[in-house]
């Protein structure tokens, strides 16, 4: 395959890259981390005008037809998008609000935030969204909810998040589809728990590329003995390490946004297995060439580390990745025609002196 953006990709990507540079600076992310974000509950929303803005750029609409008012562009497209939104941190329900563009009103014009759970458990930005996307079953299923109705629609209760700028609520049961309030969406509901993994794996991607930046530009300022300490070979190899994983993640990240589309779960369970280990590896690696700097809270390796191991656990862990490739590669050699035996370690060693 030949993975080489086109020309209109590159523009896509620059013009989101350079949108996020207006719309949300370091600054904003900086000012919601220090929002008194550890407590319960975090940061209040996420901000309506950047929101609006998203939408605006079809960063929601994209994959609708043009007749629906999208670009009718693609996974690969979209994925660059994601990228782009981990490597700035974007905070806010991304995936699921993409996810609900054309089942959702207004969720392709960044109007409302829609948030998603697959299963019990923790969800993000559930006071401030206005519809919740639930793929628990073999369709996809809505909650519309007035502005911060959420948590208690759903029983839910605060809980303490490791990142600052994501706040999240623990679901503790899902609502019954026999529920009054719940209407059932014209959606698989799997493929969309599958997409919602792989644009998860795109975000990861973005975040493990950026902290890659943020180590070699430390590396190249911060000088001891005399001399950058990107001089160092023990610098250099933590740097170099971090490059191959993070290329690594694209691969599989880009080769599953085109898998995807005939339906990939191998595919995307490689991507997201292989991304989530990029961002937080990446991440540790990027702290240690920070030193006792990178532990501060001024520093933003922190924020990019937390961000990960959010992610991580979001859609689809590493344990159930695992478990997926691991019963695929079985299906897959049960199919195999079965080979000569050795008899006996005789037979083996003879086999092994005729291939030397």
């Amino acid at each position: 395959m030949d993975f080489r953006l086109t020309d209109d990709q590159r523009a896509l990507r620059a013009g989101m890259r350079g949108l996020l540079a207006a719309r949300y600076p370091r600054e904003r992310l900086r000012s919601l981390a220090d929002a008194d974000a550890g407590a319960p509950g975090g940061p209040p929303a996420p901000d309506r005008g950047l929101w609006q803005a998203l939408g605006e750029a079809g960063f929601f609409a994209l994959r609708l037809a043009e007749q629906d008012g999208g670009a009718g562009l693609g996974l690969p497209e979209t994925v660059l998008l994601f990228e782009e939104a981990g490597r700035a941190l974007l905070p806010g329900p991304l995936v699921a609000t993409h996810l609900a563009a054309g089942l959702v009103p207004g969720a392709a014009e960044g109007a409302c935030a829609v948030t998603a759970l697959d299963r019990p458990g923790a969800a993000e930005h559930l006071a401030s969204a206005e519809v919740v996307l639930l793929l628990d079953g073999p369709a996809a299923r809505v909650l519309r909810l007035r502005p911060g109705g959420a948590p208690r629609a759903l029983r839910a209760r605060p809980a303490r998040s490791v990142d600052p700028t994501t706040p999240l609520h623990f679901v503790r049961q899902l609502p019954r589809p026999s529920e009054g309030s719940i209407t059932t969406l014209p959606a698989d509901a799997a493929r969309l728990r599958r997409e919602a993994a792989l644009l998860t794996a795109a975000q990861q991607l973005g975040s493990a590329f950026r902290t890659i930046d943020m180590a070699v530009s430390y590396a190249r300022r911060r000088s001891q003995f005399g001399r950058p300490v990107g001089a160092f070979q023990a610098v250099q190899h933590l740097c170099a390490e971090m490059l191959v994983r993070a290329e690594l993640a694209r691969t599989a990240v880009y080769a599953a946004s085109l898998s995807a589309e005939a339906d990939g779960p191998a595919e995307i369970a490689t991507a997201k297995l292989l991304a989530d280990s990029a961002a937080i590896r990446n991440a540790r690696d990027c702290l240690q060439v920070h030193g006792g700097l990178g532990f501060t809270w001024e520093a933003d390796v922190h924020l990019h580390l937390k961000r990960a191991w959010l992610r991580a656990g979001q859609w689809q862990s590493a344990a159930e990745s695992e478990e997926l490739l691991a019963n695929t590669l079985l299906h897959e050699a049960s199919h195999l025609p079965e080979g000569p035996r050795a008899s006996d370690a005789t037979d083996v060693l003879d086999a092994e002196n005729v291939t030397a």
